[in-house]
């Protein structure tokens, strides 16, 4: 097939992808987004099942464009995905987005030629693009993992991964459910399930330390919602020195700066608020102090246990000795997770306990029982950060596939480019703040970093950007030592790469701060892109 030729090729229709499209079409480039699914939304698009919300607070998850906000009314402090699909649908009315839009057009491969100085993609439905700058905007979240439970293929009930839930909801009042994984998705899911389930079961291998979410519902025709209008530049320009990326920092106070009496009624305050301001907002060396580390859990594992009734559950759910540093696996929010295992058809199965050996035609065969579903959802989650970007097969200088380089520990360059890979920039990826990032904060910032270096290089006539060896040798380095002064590595989770069988153990995320992040790779711009080699 004959292939259309561009200046920019981006792949993925979530925060990143529609804000590139619109920031470099303004720009004047010849550019086009693809996307496997059918529609806008990208992780939103296929997590659609019960429960399924994001929880970062609007309005700090939302693009800043007056455009769109002041037009656009939230139901809910923490939305559904239904909602943030309908707002994707206004923003890409909004921003006349379809016109350079394909849908249902997944990338089997992306090879750059040197003689071309261009990128050749390939999709599954054959369509082929040739590119100056291929932009992958996968995300952290796009590759689903399941693990490889003996017997699958015989459950004779439905079986679905959660981001694979079907369009049609199905009717599961009165049925047995299981759900596998305690992640944020095995909340969600366990709270919409498990009041419909005649039996529901959890099969947990690690607690999962949520906090409150304390959500609040929007009445119809409010114009303020959570804050009056006029505060809205402030708090999208003030994302940029938080952190995380959110209108909340962590306090310039130490935990033991605080006496007994004040640090309970800090906890309190956070707690109160709700959202991730216990995790993100409290005390500076919370999650670089064990000690420190250990005062918070205490705090949170006395209000979780205080919900509980049974003696066995309180140990599983919230043990008196922490299971792991508090904050270095992903914290989640919940709206009345843990009162459901006081109901007498909800059950709590630890896999560690009384593990997994198969899947059998009824159900699923633990080394205590067999548990029969008419449903199972496996909320595994993803192979996350690295996972959306190797699965697309991409090959840079001398055939060298970004697979075999990243073999012995992933490198990159500022967390938004590859040495030896020209012209490809990618968001919300490997080694930048991403997972540690309000999402929409990352896409603009990192997205308008990105727009400008490609301006900068079409005003000065330069057809090809790579990164050099040497900088991004330094950047890697840069990522382990500032994990290293963390509590990150201390625990097994997604960040470091633990839940992929195989996956090689490293720190996935850069743990410094979006303020610290983004000095950093504006510096970078403002010396001339150093670092960075143009021809």
């Amino acid at each position: 097939m004959e292939s259309q030729k561009l200046d920019a090729l981006i792949v993925g229709a979530g925060f990143g992808g529609v804000y590139q499209l619109k920031k470099l079409r303004d720009a004047g480039f010849h550019v086009k987004l693809i996307e496997s699914g059918s529609d806008y939304g990208g992780v939103w698009y296929w997590n659609r099942y019960p429960g399924a919300r994001v929880d970062s607070a609007i309005p700090v998850y939302e693009f800043s464009d007056p455009a769109l906000w002041k037009d656009w009314h939230w139901t809910q402090r923490f939305p559904g995905s239904a909602e943030i699909r309908a707002y994707f649908k206004t923003v890409a009315d909004k921003w006349d987005l379809r016109k350079d839009t394909e849908f249902n057009t997944y990338v089997n491969s992306a090879i750059w030629n040197d003689e071309s100085k261009t990128w050749r993609v390939s999709t599954a439905n054959g369509k082929v693009f040739t590119t100056q700058f291929f932009l992958p905007n996968t995300g952290f979240a796009a590759k689903r993992h399941t693990p490889d439970f003996k017997g699958i293929d015989r459950f004779k009930g439905t079986w679905v991964h959660s981001s694979y839930w079907p369009k049609e909801e199905p009717y599961l009042k009165g049925r047995k459910i299981a759900v596998i994984g305690t992640g944020s998705t095995g909340l969600q899911l366990t709270q919409d399930l498990a009041p419909l389930a005649s039996e529901f079961v959890l099969f947990q291998r690690t607690p999962n330390l949520a906090l409150p979410m304390k959500q609040e519902e929007y009445p119809p025709g409010s114009e303020t919602q959570c804050i009056p209008g006029e505060a809205y530049p402030a708090l999208f320009a003030g994302r940029a020195e938080s952190y995380a990326g959110f209108d909340f920092s962590f306090m310039p106070v130490k935990t033991f700066d605080h006496d007994e009496k004040e640090r309970q009624e800090t906890y309190q305050k956070l707690w109160d608020h709700g959202d991730f301001r216990f995790w993100l907002a409290t005390y500076q060396d919370m999650l670089f102090d064990d000690r420190a580390n250990t005062e918070a859990y205490n705090f949170w594992r006395d209000k979780v246990r205080a919900r509980l009734d049974d003696e066995r559950l309180k140990d599983k759910f919230a043990p008196m000795e922490k299971p792991h540093a508090f904050g270095c696996k992903r914290v989640s929010l919940e709206n009345g997770f843990y009162e459901l295992f006081n109901k007498k058809n909800v059950h709590l199965v630890d896999v560690n306990e009384t593990p997994i050996t198969e899947v059998t035609p009824a159900g699923i065969k633990t080394t205590e029982k067999e548990w029969e579903f008419d449903y199972i959802v496996c909320a595994t989650g993803f192979d996350a950060i690295t996972g959306g970007i190797l699965q697309m097969n991409v090959e840079g200088i001398n055939g060298l596939k970004l697979k075999d380089k990243w073999m012995d520990g992933t490198k990159t360059f500022l967390g938004l480019s590859v040495a030896d890979f020209p012209n490809m920039f990618f968001t919300y990826g490997p080694q930048a703040p991403t997972a540690f990032c309000n999402g929409p904060s990352c896409a603009e910032l990192q997205g308008t970093w990105i727009v400008d270096l490609l301006s900068s290089m079409r005003q000065k006539k330069q057809e090809v950007v790579n990164a050099s060896a040497e900088a991004e040798k330094t950047w890697a380095e840069s990522i382990w030592a500032i994990a290293n002064t963390s509590l990150i590595p201390t625990t097994k989770s997604w960040y470091m790469g633990d839940n992929i069988p195989g996956k090689r153990r490293e720190p996935l995320i850069y743990l410094g701060g979006v303020p610290t992040y983004y000095s950093t790779i504006n510096e970078c711009a403002s010396k001339n892109y150093e670092g960075f080699r143009f021809s």
